[in-house]
């Protein structure tokens, strides 16, 4: 296993890092499993854990934590805050009300003392950063978390945060989450930039495409389908795996394309697309978020690839630098965008 520093910290963390999304009722509901599969690649080398308390309602949180019980100490542990927990008002957001709740909520359930990362989840459009970040730091100093992050924050987001951290003597976020991976490429465009600029780490989420490059899905095969729409729909659109929308058709003939690259190359599709994002010099570790044993096995045979430049040549032909083969998969819209009365003038009488 290969190690970079997180960022400006000083923290080394493996290349991989393993995600918890799969691990409770949205994806493994066996916990024994899961525990093992989350063991075997601590085993491995991998020293990185990211889950969120959104994750099956807390239960993948549960899991971590039982399955880190003793070796505390040598897990760099993520968790994320701000996606709702609840049917009231206020659980859910970047305020520091939830975010003083959620933390502790999250300490409880993980079985300890403290959070390595605390990120949040995704940019909360009605609370001002520096709320966000002022409750961020008075976590770290309570000793409570260590280091505060983000998740899926454009790049505007990401440097008003920087600043905001600057000019109100704020901790900093030292880390930011997107999406990446040979189908996903936005964000070469500019966030992986900014981060570099700030010297601010990067996990990667979902470097496969939800499944898009397991191999699975090519032209010729059998049956398009993935579990997470069943599983998850409240997680991941039908419109991400619908061959009638036009982005996908476009997503698996690049799939496919890609596939044949790999075996070319000697790769699974699978090293070829982990290795492709670790490659990026902004990339600190791409995340993967197995479901069974052989998932795990499967994604830990790329932590040793080295892509040369000609394969490299050869993926940005097939998609190029900078683009989202189907642009809905770029895993945040702002709100202005989502929400109609954000860019609409109230109409008033009298």
């Amino acid at each position: 296993m290969r190690y970079r520093t997180l960022g400006s910290t000083g923290v080394r963390v493996s290349s991989l890092c393993l995600g918890a999304m799969m691990f409770g009722r949205w994806g493994n509901a066996d916990h024994d499993d899961a525990i093992g599969i989350i063991r075997t690649a601590l085993d491995a080398g991998v020293n990185i854990i990211d889950t969120a308390d959104v994750y099956s309602g807390g239960e993948s949180e549960v899991i971590v934590g039982k399955a880190i019980a003793g070796r505390r100490d040598d897990v760099v542990l993520a968790t994320k805050v701000s996606s709702p927990m609840g049917s009231g008002p206020n659980e859910l957001g970047a305020s520091r009300r939830w975010i003083t709740r959620a933390c502790e909520d999250s300490l409880r359930r993980l079985g300890t003392d403290h959070i390595d990362l605390y990120q949040v989840h995704r940019p909360d459009p009605d609370t001002d950063v520096d709320e966000t970040l002022g409750a961020l730091s008075d976590l770290v100093r309570a000793g409570k978390i260590r280091y505060a992050g983000s998740s899926t924050f454009s790049p505007s987001a990401i440097v008003e945060a920087q600043w905001t951290a600057e000019r109100r003597s704020r901790e900093r976020f030292v880390c930011e989450q997107p999406p990446y991976s040979l189908l996903v490429r936005g964000v070469e465009a500019d966030v992986l930039p900014t981060c570099e600029a700030y010297r601010t780490g990067v996990l990667a989420w979902s470097p496969l495409a939800g499944g898009w490059l397991s191999g699975r899905w090519h032209r010729g095969a059998e049956e398009l389908s993935s579990r997470r729409t069943r599983t998850m729909p409240f997680r991941t659109t039908a419109a991400h795996y619908d061959m009638d929308v036009p982005g996908n058709q476009a997503k698996l003939d690049a799939a496919t394309e890609l596939a044949g690259l790999a075996a070319e190359s000697g790769l699974t599709l699978i090293q070829l697309a982990l290795a492709f994002v670790t490659t990026h010099p902004a990339v600190t570790a791409a995340i993967i978020g197995p479901r069974t044993a052989e998932h795990l096995a499967s994604q830990l045979a790329s932590a040793d690839v080295d892509l040369d430049d000609a394969v490299l040549d050869r993926i940005d032909r097939i998609v190029p630098p900078g683009t989202d083969v189907n642009p809905e998969d770029a895993g945040y819209a702002a709100a202005v965008l989502t929400d109609p009365t954000r860019r609409r003038r109230r109409r008033t009488t009298g």
